[in-house]
C-alpha cells in the first residue's frame, strides 16, 4: 500500500531502540530557539504541516500558540485544514486501528516527546535534532530509508523532499576493543540529490521545529525561568538586608 505523504510524516519521530549504530554517533547540540518567535512560529507551521497527520500532540490546544505571538485568525488561516477549531486539542485524524495496521505500532503521542527523550547523552533536543537530520538511503530496508541514531529505523524519512537524498559513508577501522576485528565506523554522508532546502536552511528548519517541540513540552518554561531569577534575586536581597540587621542587633547587645 503506498501511503500519502503527509500521512508518513514525522514518523521519523517514533521511539528508538538505540542511540546510535555500529560506529556509534553523538548527539549534536540543538540550536536554542527559546526567546525566538519567529522561529517557534516556523516551527509550529512544520509540526502542523509535518507530524500532526499521524501523530497527537493531546496535551496542546490550538489555541495555546497564541502564547507564540499568532492570532486566532491567523491560527486558522495558517494551522488548522481540516475542520478544527481553535480551542480544540491538537489530534490527528488517524484512525488508532488504521496506524497499528499500516505502521506495526499507534505513533506515540508527541506533547512531551522531547522531555521523554533526554538522557544522559544529551537532552532531549538534542536527540530530536540529531535525529531527524540523519536519514540516509539503505535500500536493504523495507522503506529505503535507515538512521544513525536508530539503527535499522522502522520509518522512512518523511523529510527529504527538504533534506534531498544523502547516503552514509563508512569505513573498516581496527575494533579497539577487540585485536584483529575491523568494525564499520561513520565516515560522513554523500549528498546524492539536493533538496528543496540546502544544509544550512534545513538544518535551521529542524532547529526550528524541535524548537516548538521543546517549547510545546512545557510553554511555561519561559515564565518559570524568569520567576526563578525574581526568586533568587529576592533570597539574595533578603539575606543582605537579615545580615546587617542582625550585625546591628548584636553591636548593641555587646
Amino acid at each position: 500500500m503506498k501511503f500519502p505523504k503527509r500521512v508518513l510524516a514525522i514518523l521519523a519521530l517514533l521511539p528508538g531502540l538505540a542511540l546510535a549504530n555500529e560506529g556509534g554517533v553523538a548527539l549534536e547540540k540543538a540550536p536554542d530557539r527559546s526567546n525566538n518567535m519567529a522561529a517557534l512560529q516556523h516551527g509550529a507551521k512544520l509540526f502542523v504541516n509535518y507530524c500532526l497527520n499521524c501523530h497527537n500532540a493531546s496535551s496542546m490546544r490550538y489555541n495555546r500558540l497564541r502564547d507564540l505571538g499568532l492570532s486566532e485568525e491567523q491560527i486558522k488561516a495558517n494551522l488548522l485544514f481540516t475542520g478544527e477549531k481553535v480551542g480544540e486539542m491538537m489530534v490527528t485524524s488517524m484512525n488508532p486501528k488504521d496506524a497499528k495496521a499500516w505502521f506495526g505500532v499507534v505513533p506515540p503521542d508527541l506533547s512531551v516527546i522531547k522531555r521523554a527523550k533526554a538522557s544522559g547523552a544529551g537532552s532531549g533536543s538534542d536527540y530530536l535534532y540529531t535525529y531527524l537530520r540523519t536519514f540516509y538511503k539503505d535500500d536493504t530496508r523495507p522503506t529505503g530509508w535507515n538512521n544513525l541514531v536508530v539503527n535499522n529505523v522502522a520509518m522512512p524519512h518523511v523529510l527529504w523532499e527538504l533534506q534531498g537524498i544523502q547516503k552514509v559513508k563508512m569505513e573498516e577501522v581496527p575494533d579497539p576493543h577487540e585485536h584483529g576485528k575491523m568494525i564499520h565506523q561513520f565516515a560522513g554522508f554523500e549528498q546524492v540529490t539536493p533538496g528543496k532546502l540546502n544544509k544550512i536552511e534545513f538544518d535551521t528548519a529542524v532547529a526550528d521545529l524541535v524548537g516548538y517541540m521543546e517549547w510545546m513540552a512545557e510553554p511555561a518554561a519561559q515564565t518559570r525561568k524568569k520567576l526563578g531569577a525574581l526568586v533568587v534575586i529576592f533570597m539574595a536581597v533578603f539575606a543582605l538586608l537579615a545580615w546587617r540587621l542582625n550585625a546591628s542587633f548584636w553591636k548593641e547587645v555587646k
